[in-house]
């Protein structure tokens, strides 16, 4: 088993549980990665979705843990009912998924387990796999462990959340978001450079920006689009999402009024085409906005509980 789980700092939370020795890390998880679903998937950006889906695995845990987190059962370590999972066996199922025809490999929330994911990426490129490898994060990720995967990673799916040390503060318990996105960005977008498409317009290389835009935080999402459009311009996508729904985890923290009022509500429609006009007349070149009211429990897995 790697050393690199022994006294973990594999996120920018740096723990250090010894979860080689069966410890739990702020992840909720030990060193051995377990997978709860993997199927195609169509809700995806239509460059990494398109007509086929992209061949997503769901990981179990996460090191982040925002509070109105839509995978909530399986991200918080709320139940054990995913399959545990050695690099040989990850490999085998991204062989699997490509068997089906996916477009890409998804991976959703695999950092904790990064080092084994990177040996599973290495050994199913051995075993034939040509089509590109996702990583779908939080953003708030560290530099070296995104290290780990330079020249493996075809393409990162990060999120972008926060732009306030005190929203992030209150979300998820960190006051650095902020600091540490942008640095872990910066690194994803150095690695990646600008974005590739092949003929059919499915991406092939590239960096993918996510912001979901919360409640009330319509300045919070100003702040980081003007971020991401000064800093990065054209070697990203920027794809800005209106989805955000009130997971019960979140109406409980407004009860207790640990988060504002707002969470326990959808986003205000006007606020989210105010965002999109703002994009628009930017004349940002790759931008994805979705049509309509995404919001729900649509897209949302149903998860081994």
């Amino acid at each position: 088993m790697s050393l690199e789980y022994s006294g973990c700092f594999l996120c920018p939370r740096h723990c250090g549980a010894d979860r080689s020795a069966g410890k739990k890390g702020f992840c909720k998880m030990d060193a051995k990665p377990r997978v709860n679903l993997f199927r195609l998937h169509y809700g995806e950006e239509p460059c990494i979705s398109g007509e086929e889906g992209s061949g997503t695995v769901f990981f179990e845990g996460c090191s982040l843990g925002c509070v109105f987190c839509q995978n909530y059962l399986i991200s918080r370590g709320a139940t054990a009912c995913g399959t545990e999972m050695d690099a040989e066996d990850l490999s085998d199922i991204y062989m699997e998924l490509a068997g089906m025809n996916a477009n890409n490999i998804n991976l959703v929330t695999p950092m904790h387990w990064a080092p084994t994911v990177r040996d599973s990426i290495i050994l199913a490129r051995g075993k034939g796999l040509t089509i590109p490898v996702a990583l779908n994060i939080s953003g708030y990720e560290n530099t070296d462990t995104l290290k780990m995967f330079d020249g493996l990673c075809d393409i990162y799916l990060t999120d972008f959340k926060f732009y306030s040390s005190s929203l992030s503060s209150k979300v998820c318990g960190v006051s650095d978001y902020l600091d540490v996105a942008v640095s872990a960005i910066d690194e994803m977008v150095r690695q990646k450079g600008a974005p590739v498409f092949d003929e059919r317009g499915m991406m092939r290389s590239g960096v993918i920006i996510r912001h979901l835009m919360l409640p009330g935080q319509l300045f919070d999402t100003k702040k980081i689009l003007d971020l991401i459009l000064d800093r990065y311009g054209d070697k990203v996508i920027i794809s800005l999402m209106d989805q955000y729904t009130p997971m019960p985890r979140a109406i409980e923290a407004c009860g207790n009024k640990k988060l504002p009022a707002e969470f326990a509500g959808r986003i205000n429609p006007d606020h989210y085409k105010a965002m999109c006009d703002y994009l628009m007349l930017s004349g940002h070149p790759n931008c994805y906005m979705q049509e309509g009211d995404a919001s729900g429990d649509l897209w949302i897995p149903e998860f081994k509980v």
